[in-house]
């Protein structure tokens, strides 16, 4: 059980963002010490571990959705940066042409064969495989490159005549041999100690083998070959683990007053389906809200999943809601979205990511002890 602090518990009011007809309000965060006279609102580490919640809404091998509630915009924000430019994969990053008459251009196909990503054996590439450094001006084009830091592809496709074709065929992937280059035409060639590695199902291969490269007719002939190397987002954006690491606040949908028949079929179509459902007045709520009296058996609207709210505001539009239904997001719970291009897991990348926000704060602590030391000294 985590420990117990004697901080007193913020208002939700002030943990709400308004979202108004025309204007958002409360958007600056109030949480740091001497804002307020009735409280304390110092970080505290027990508060912290109190309050802290990651639920999981979706976690597919590609695609994930959690939210991560009881902490500031910025730390927020700072694994979603992390999430695109700070964790390592393995891209094309050098591209040699033997030949190419394809009507693709040579840096434009070189710039496609980079951005298609691809995976592999999970140990040799995140441990086993290393960072390559360009060498030093007029050394060897190849003395930094080994089996530990470079993946050799190759690609030769020829696109010839089918002679099976129907003589009325129309499809040019059918009266065409490799009509299609795809990224499954892409091969594997290990060197050196790579097979240990990268064999069998953990062989280096393309995510989506049916991403299209290039279209070609009788006659042109792609002969290329490739070295991937381990990088990052901030280098080049091919070598971001994610197609998207996005976040938003959780909506906070109020019913002040009661919404009942005809007007709650429309209040449910305001919002996005599944956030707004119709039930019928029953004791309990007339028990609960006297407002409900005299309607039991009715229609009435109720507040089912927020998290599918888009927080459209369309709801603010119809005069007669006006005074019965109040929105908002709050401050300290993030719904992440996270879509891997398939290198890592989704689940795997949130961690990745709050394991690299604690090494660069390490690092962050002893420059700091290191400054306190020197001008102490």
């Amino acid at each position: 059980m985590a420990p117990s602090s004697g901080r007193v518990p913020e208002p939700e009011s002030r943990k709400t963002v308004g979202i108004n007809k025309e204007t958002v309000s409360n958007t600056v965060s109030t949480d740091f010490p001497d804002n307020y006279p009735d409280g304390d609102e110092s970080w505290d580490k027990d508060w912290f571990a109190q309050n802290l919640k990651i639920e999981f809404h979706q976690n597919d091998d590609y695609e994930a959705q959690f939210s991560l509630i009881g902490v500031d915009a910025s730390i927020a924000n700072a694994f979603r940066r992390i999430l695109i430019a700070e964790i390592p994969t393995l891209a094309v990053e050098t591209v040699f042409i033997q030949n190419n008459t394809s009507v693709v251009q040579d840096e434009v196909l070189s710039h496609r064969l980079g951005l298609i990503p691809f995976t592999g054996g999970k140990e040799g590439i995140r441990d086993w495989m290393k960072w390559w450094h360009k060498p030093v001006e007029g050394a060897d084009q190849y003395s930094t490159t080994y089996d530990h830091n470079t993946v050799q592809l190759k690609l030769q496709v020829e696109c010839t005549h089918n002679k099976d074709a129907a003589p009325d065929e129309k499809d040019p992937t059918k009266l065409y041999h490799n009509a299609h280059v795809y990224a499954k035409d892409i091969v594997y060639e290990p060197a050196g100690a790579q097979e240990q590695y990268f064999s069998g199902d953990n062989i280096i291969r393309p995510t989506n083998p049916d991403i299209l490269i290039a279209k070609m007719r009788p006659g042109q002939v792609i002969d290329l070959e490739m070295h991937m190397h381990k990088g990052i987002g901030a280098d080049h954006s091919k070598f971001s683990p994610v197609a998207t690491a996005s976040y938003r606040l959780m909506p906070v949908i109020k019913i002040l007053k009661p919404i009942l028949g005809d007007d709650a079929k429309k209040f449910q179509e305001c919002f996005m389906p599944g956030t707004i459902k119709l039930e019928k007045v029953t004791k309990q709520h007339v028990k609960a809200n006297k407002e409900y009296a005299g309607h039991e058996g009715e229609v009435m609207a109720a507040v089912d999943n927020p998290l599918y709210d888009t927080v459209s505001r369309e709801v603010l539009r119809h005069p007669e809601f006006e005074g019965k239904v109040k929105l908002g997001r709050k401050r300290d719970h993030f719904i992440f979205s996270i879509e891997s291009t398939g290198q890592w897991e989704s689940d795997e990348l949130f961690l990745e990511s709050i394991k690299t926000l604690k090494t660069k704060s390490q690092k962050l602590q002893t420059q700091v002890q290191n400054m306190v030391y020197t001008y102490s000294g």
